[in-house]
């Protein structure tokens, strides 16, 4: 097996533009050492231990990626396994215009760290970052690429891993309008991010703009309940328990005709992520109402007059 080193210059001649881009952002996290980091690491917090975590759809790469609260996240959690359920970088965005600020490094950072301690890290490219998909089958700097992957949880349920685009006739069949309505989309996460200036200054928790705008409209809403059902059939059809997949931005746990499934969310809008715990149980963490929670000031109370 070739070098990490090497496998990353190996993507950067991939001859694709995405690949290119990924590679450069590879090559960047590759900067290890606390000293390079723009925030260090937390070791003085006691961290939740999982069986397993999946997180997806952080997009690296964007502005609209929430770094700040993937790094808390990151240094409060460890896990025996974790899944990278795709659109880790965004490759889409990063062929337009570079952008790529410390934060991004320190992240990237913190997922290889995981690995080189012993954590079993899959990574398994989504759209966004479908460069990474000829990859398949490879290790880098411990980290596993597949294009699935099955999961078995400690109570013995057997889950399908997938990032969920396969499933998406948008992305499948109309590439310009999923292209045209990624366009919009960062246009909306402008918009999040203006707002969540204007709701920080007043003291106010985050709040996502676009996830409550997808509640509210109803062809999305439809869209997100057919994704569903066809992600929840591929499982079925295979045999298996259960799924988890990401891709639609939206976090969810439902049963579908006999089928769990599981949606880990984001890192651009809810800021979620699924874990199992080492009884087999799945719960979805907000972490922006967990960072709030456990940051809120605790009132004083005043001793009473003798």
């Amino acid at each position: 097996m070739l070098g990490w080193k090497t496998k990353a210059a190996e993507l950067g001649n991939a001859g694709e533009a995405g690949g290119a881009l990924g590679a450069e952002a590879m090559r960047q996290m590759l900067a290890g050492g606390d000293a390079r980091l723009s925030v260090p690491e937390r070791r003085d917090r006691e961290r939740t231990r999982y069986r397993t975590i999946w997180i997806s759809d952080v997009h690296l790469g964007t502005r609209g990626c929430n770094a700040d609260m993937l790094i808390d996240f990151l240094d409060s959690t460890d896990s025996e396994r974790m899944y990278l359920v795709g659109d880790i970088i965004d490759g889409w965005r990063l062929r337009k215009s570079w952008y790529w600020p410390p934060k991004h490094n320190d992240v990237v950072w913190r997922l290889l760290k995981r690995a080189k301690r012993g954590t079993e890290v899959v990574f398994i490219p989504g759209n966004h970052d479908e460069a990474f998909r000829q990859f398949v089958g490879l290790s880098f700097g411990g980290i596993a690429i597949k294009r699935t992957a099955v999961h078995e949880t400690a109570d013995g349920r057997r889950l399908l891993i997938c990032h969920g685009d396969e499933f998406d006739a948008v992305v499948l069949y109309a590439r310009w309008l999923a292209l045209l309505g990624d366009a919009a989309y960062i246009s909306m996460m402008k918009l999040n991010w203006l707002v969540n200036q204007v709701r920080q200054r007043f003291g106010l928790p985050y709040w996502s703009l676009s996830k409550h705008a997808k509640h509210k409209v109803k062809n999305a809403v439809e869209f997100i309940g057919r994704f569903e059902e066809a992600v929840a059939k591929a499982a079925r059809v295979r045999g298996l328990d259960g799924v988890v997949c990401g891709h639609i931005h939206t976090a969810e746990t439902r049963e579908i005709d006999g089928v769990t499934y599981y949606n880990d969310g984001d890192w651009v809008e809810g800021c979620n992520a699924l874990v199992e715990h080492f009884d087999g149980r799945m719960e979805i963490l907000n972490w922006a109402e967990i960072m709030a929670e456990r940051d809120r000031p605790v009132p004083l109370v005043r001793a009473e007059a003798a």
